[in-house]
């Protein structure tokens, strides 16, 4: 589905591709499955200037541009382990919608040279025929392997800032030989410890720059560096505020399309509640509105 969100200046809105087959719930130590729904949930309740559009789920094709034909049967068949270490067949149902809602973002930014969101998790630990850490299927990599198979992109940047390396991304560039097309940076390989917060904040500017010759940015927003994540983290609330507002400012200053995501977060309260990861995203989706609405 196509939107009309772009302005002369700025966005009217902030697309953002949700719909309802993207939300898997069981019970796991990651809330990721879940996070969909709560996200946008909460988005709707800050009256920002965001439209929900349903993406298209991706297609097998699509998925077998990057992984082995085998491995995506038998994930959806539910015939071998998810990310989650489990075959639960409601899991394997929002596969093809949560890389969908990627690759829609995708195209969408691309087209309004600006933002889009796709509310999902679940994608860089994902290697070619290997499920782990809550990853099945690479939806950074399959987007960007379909943009450049459509001829959409010449160049696609990732931006990792997950608070973990995005080791099944480095092999996917490494299989499909992709590294003169794709520069992907992963934070989770250089950045660990709270002493390292200020240099990492000062170093934002490059990283994106270094990306200014790239069609369009996959960025990873992850909540998971936050310093009271149980698998993060280096990052105060605020740092993570002036992260995104760097990121969204400069690649907006340097006209690079940019679609991001939620990735990891794991504040989980003992009741169930992810008020702590939600705060984190909320924080994400004010500072992109404040850069590219007017």
């Amino acid at each position: 589905m196509k939107s009309e969100s772009k302005s002369q200046d700025g966005l009217k809105f902030v697309p953002i591709f949700y719909r309802s087959e993207m939300v898997a719930n069981f019970n796991s130590f990651s809330p990721s499955a879940g996070k969909p729904a709560q996200v946008v949930r909460a988005w709707q309740m800050l009256g920002l200037p965001i439209e929900i559009i349903e993406p298209e789920p991706v297609s097998l094709s699509n998925l077998k541009l990057t992984h082995d034909h085998e491995y995506v049967n038998q994930i959806l068949a539910c015939e071998i382990n998810n990310g989650f270490g489990n075959k639960i067949a409601e899991v394997a149902d929002s596969l093809r919608y949560t890389t969908g809602s990627m690759l829609a973002a995708a195209r969408e930014a691309i087209k309004s040279g600006k933002v889009a969101v796709a509310p999902c998790s679940g994608f860089h630990h994902a290697g070619y025929a290997s499920a782990f850490g809550y990853c099945t299927f690479n939806g950074l990599m399959v987007t960007a392997m379909v943009l450049k198979s459509e001829g959409l992109v010449a160049k696609v940047g990732i931006l990792d800032f997950d608070m973990h390396y995005g080791d099944g991304t480095a092999e996917l560039i490494e299989r499909h030989d992709a590294s003169s097309w794709i520069t992907h940076y992963s934070a989770g390989n250089d950045y660990q410890t709270e002493n390292q917060a200020e240099a990492f904040i000062e170093r934002i500017p490059q990283l994106v720059s270094e990306m200014k010759d790239c069609n369009v940015i996959l960025y990873q927003a992850g909540a998971d560096p936050h310093v009271n994540d149980p698998l993060g983290g280096f990052l105060t609330t605020e740092q993570l505020k002036e992260r995104d507002k760097r990121i969204f400012t400069i690649a907006n200053h340097l006209g690079i399309p940019i679609v991001w995501n939620l990735a990891g977060g794991y504040q989980v309260n003992s009741d169930g509640n992810i008020h702590g990861v939600l705060e984190i995203h909320n924080n994400t989706m004010r500072e992109c509105c404040k850069v590219y609405v007017s």
